[in-house]
């Protein structure tokens, strides 16, 4: 009996009560999922509507699989269909991808009716990912920040605020430079690594005392942004 969940799929004798039972796995699997990844999330933040889409990504992807079978024609006219949906959203974080590509192969073993696998699968990819978090792998203790400094546009920017980088980062580089309020005043941006227990707020009031107390900002580095190390 165990060995048949391995090796024969239920998809290839299709019933109301396989599909249910398919479905249900799925969405059960989705939930556990979804649950990991808030259990991960906690400390950084997660986005609601993306903790539900993994919950309902690995029922849809199952229930798709069931529809086409094996039939060529579906398969075809499936991916036309997909080929006109756009996704207009910003690029998001490796890590929510990967948590998408990995309820997508859930939900294809369980459409393809591998129960066991599909179950098999979540467990240990989930217990991995947990592990990896609680081993805190690859984290930075120093996070790439962006700083933006407005100066007045008479200023001489350059080697300005190099002492105060050496005091309170451990890496500093200049990235831009662009005019603003209609160029009455400028902006340099430089991506920084902030020193371990550097207070923050001491470092911009540093800067203040140098560019004339103008607007400064000081930002986490998105993954993917030009510069990012």
């Amino acid at each position: 009996m165990f060995d048949t969940l391995f090796s024969v799929s239920a998809a290839e004798t299709l019933t109301v009560g396989g599909t249910l039972a398919i479905i249900l796995t799925a969405l059960a699997l989705g939930l556990f999922i979804s649950i990991v990844y808030i259990g991960n999330q906690q400390k950084e933040g997660y986005s609601s509507s993306f903790a539900v889409t993994l919950i309902m990504l690995p029922a849809i992807i199952a229930l798709i699989i069931l529809l086409v079978g094996n039939n060529v024609a579906r398969a075809f006219s499936l991916a036309g269909a997909f080929s006109l949906i756009r996704f207009r959203s910003a690029p998001g974080d490796p890590k929510d991808i990967a948590y998408v590509f990995f309820t997508l192969g859930v939900g294809l073993a369980c459409g393809m009716g591998y129960i066991a696998y599909a179950v098999m699968f979540a467990v240990i990819l989930c217990a991995v990912i947990t592990a990896l978090n609680v081993l805190k792998y690859a984290e930075q203790k120093n996070a790439p920040m962006k700083l933006r400094i407005t100066i007045p546009e008479d200023l001489e920017y350059q080697g300005l605020f190099e002492d105060v980088f050496a005091e309170y980062t451990t890496a500093s580089s200049f990235q831009r430079l662009k005019t603003v309020d209609f160029g009455a005043l400028f902006e340099v941006t430089y991506n920084i690594n902030m020193k371990e227990g550097a207070d923050k707020k001491q470092f911009i009031d540093r800067l203040r005392t140098r560019n004339g107390n103008l607007r400064i900002v000081l930002t986490a580095k998105e993954y993917g942004e030009k510069g990012y190390n």
